[in-house]
């Protein structure tokens, strides 16, 4: 991407994170901040040395004690919006503070939205490279799942719920996120949907993360996170809002 090009926007970067305190300082060290005005950490209830370390790093740092990967996203918008109450001209990115994502990709991630070419733009792991074990099987079958759900009852196809993705701020104000958990990542990429957002999907490498998962490190937690995720999806499709695909908007999630 062109740096030139991103001058007239303002790129916030979103880390939700727990006990992160091994990897956050290598990870907002990693973001390219040629193109990043402001980076927000959730700090989600850490006990370790999270926050402390985000911030000697130079990052903002919210704490919500609401435990939940979509709680935690919500708060680090607020902020944004405290920082900057004008959604014009702003891309939210969102990061995961593991290292599993790989920071250095942002520019490819946000080039679409630059470019007037897309509204959401989705890593996605599975079209990328991941490493062995970085994708657990209770992930990629969720994915595979979650993934054909979406397509048979919206007609739209994803390859992945990747949590490393950017959007138009004014965008994401739209949708009315409102999950506070796990179903954060598929309620924006339906949301999206339904809303006939222009989406589009990059290949991302996928690294094995620092530390345990909260949500597929355990048996519990991986049946929470899918449990939820598939409520979500049936939840929207029960909403009865599903757009008319056509041949040109599903051309336009791919590789870019």
């Amino acid at each position: 991407m062109n740096a030139s090009a991103s001058t007239s926007w303002c790129v916030r970067v979103v880390i939700p994170a727990l006990d992160e305190e091994q990897s956050i300082g290598t990870v907002i060290d990693a973001i390219p901040r040629q193109w990043v005005t402001s980076i927000h950490v959730a700090d989600n209830g850490s006990r370790d040395a999270t926050a402390s370390i985000a911030r000697q790093h130079g990052a903002r740092v919210i704490e919500e004690p609401q435990r939940g990967y979509g709680s935690a996203c919500l708060a680090a918008v607020a902020d944004i919006v405290e920082v900057e109450p004008d959604a014009e001209g702003e891309i939210i990115v969102f990061l995961d503070g593991d290292l599993s994502d790989d920071p250095t990709q942002l520019g490819e991630l946000i080039s679409p939205i630059i470019d007037d070419q897309a509204d959401l733009v989705i890593g996605s792991r599975v079209l990328g490279t991941s490493e062995p074990g970085a994708l657990s099987p209770q992930q990629r079958l969720g994915n595979l799942l979650a993934t054909f759900l979406i397509r048979r009852l919206f007609g739209f196809h994803y390859s992945d719920l990747g949590p490393f993705r950017a959007i138009r701020r004014d965008r994401f104000e739209q949708l009315g996120m409102q999950d506070q958990d796990f179903g954060w990542t598929v309620e924006m990429q339906v949301k999206a949907v339904q809303s006939r957002f222009r989406v589009r999907e990059i290949p991302v490498p996928y690294r094995r993360r620092i530390g345990q998962s909260k949500i597929s490190g355990t048996v519990l937690g991986s049946i929470r996170a899918g449990v939820k995720i598939l409520r979500v999806i049936f939840r929207a499709a029960l909403s009865g809002t599903r757009p008319e695909v056509t041949d040109a908007s599903l051309c336009s999630v791919g590789k870019r």
